[in-house]
């Protein structure tokens, strides 16, 4: 066999895969609400993992699990927007419409560094991967993703510490909604203009790939290592997208869809083989990409309002979401929701009073050792466990 009739078999088998995938999917019912008879079908997990025990049982109301609110940290004057962790799981970055960035000591719970802002309507920031976290990003409605490079690391705690602006990422024509790094040299952005664009911090003035796919205002995009080639993206066009910069111009893996309104969040399972969103319309979501198909979904007929930020614990067990009503929650991922089974909670632990307003921001350490929450009511509350957890 030649190597052109090799290929040509290669084609053919692949399409056949593909027209294959297609009908079981189409069989199963993918895409269809969870409501729906098909119910089981579309929360495969949850199916599946019937007799793992709950994390917390029903009937334990008064233990304090997982949420201990163990420091406050204060200094903004305000809304709190965004925040970050370091990958020292000491340092972390917030951003507010007072017009700073703040880098915090989320152990001491003292501020290092305020950076002014040459706009206050800031939506977004992060911190850069490594140890050292060199460097500081934020953006918002003026449309720029500012770089700020700081001239000592990050576990040097200096009160006169100073940073210096490396670099402005004008491309985007709208707001600038979300900002993570893939590396040192590397920074990935999203904005209102319905596009998503890598760019090259040693090249500055050029976007080294765009990606165009998605129908309204990109809202969240989550990138699952350092220096990995592919990402998630979130939009208001109620549909998450994989993405691989080394497919080339047409760089959109996967469509998935299940929503019904924006998808405020996107974020990476710990492993990088699932993610999860956060919606308006009061509902988590776990999507496997291996698979291209919903594992499962968290909602109760108690919440009513948008979630607008979710995070997974270090082995991905819990998902800690967080709502428009001021309330944190704590859900169980292998667990389907109240309405699924009589006997069943739909969730671990909630903190109706977490902030007194909207809950914005929430972000775990990579260490899994601290959850932090940032809020309108311009502070930043860190949550950590005790030790019976530590091996969830």
């Amino acid at each position: 066999m030649s190597v052109n009739e090799a290929l040509a078999k290669c084609r053919r088998d692949i399409e056949d895969i593909k027209a294959e995938i297609a009908k079981l999917r189409n069989s199963r019912g993918e895409g269809k609400d969870d409501e729906s008879e098909d119910v089981k079908l579309t929360r495969p997990l949850a199916e599946h993992s019937g007799n793992v025990p709950r994390l917390l049982p029903p009937s334990n109301q008064k233990m304090k699990y997982p949420f201990k609110d163990s420091r406050t940290l204060k200094g903004h004057f305000g809304k709190i927007y965004a925040m970050h962790w370091s990958e020292d799981s000491v340092h972390l970055v917030s951003a507010s419409q007072d017009g700073k960035l703040i880098i915090w000591n989320g152990k001491t719970t003292m501020k290092i560094q305020a950076i002014p802002l040459r706009s206050s309507w800031v939506m977004t920031c992060a911190y850069s991967p490594g140890k050292s976290g060199q460097f500081v990003a934020c953006g918002g409605l003026d449309n720029i993703c500012s770089i700020y490079k700081l001239s000592a690391a990050a576990g040097e705690d200096q009160a006169n510490k100073n940073h210096t602006e490396h670099a402005q990422l004008m491309q985007h024509e709208g707001y600038l909604s979300c900002c993570r790094f893939v590396d040192e040299n590397n920074i990935l952005t999203s904005s209102g203009d319905a596009s998503c664009i890598l760019w090259d911090l040693q090249n500055p003035k050029h976007p080294k790939q765009t990606f165009h796919g998605h129908d309204g205002d990109v809202m969240s995009v989550s990138v699952p290592n350092t220096g990995d080639t592919q990402f998630i993206s979130g939009s208001c066009d109620l549909f998450s997208k994989l993405w691989d910069w080394r497919v080339g111009r047409n760089s959109c893996v996967k469509t998935f869809q299940g929503h019904q309104s924006d998808i405020n969040c996107v974020q990476y399972f710990p492993n990088a083989q699932a993610f999860g969103t956060a919606s308006d319309d009061a509902s988590c979501r776990l999507f496997d990409i291996r698979a291209f198909r919903q594992l499962n979904k968290y909602s109760d007929h108690k919440i009513l309002c948008g979630v607008t930020s979710l995070a997974f614990s270090h082995t991905g067990r819990m998902l800690f979401a967080g709502y428009d009503d001021n309330a944190l929650y704590c859900w169980d991922t292998l667990k389907s929701s109240s309405s699924d089974s009589k006997d069943s909670t739909p969730w671990i632990q909630s903190e109706k009073y977490a902030h007194e307003m909207r809950l914005s921001c929430l972000g775990m350490t990579k260490d899994g050792q601290a959850l932090c929450t940032g809020s309108w009511d311009n502070h930043l509350k860190i949550w950590s466990h005790d030790g019976n957890i530590k091996s969830i």
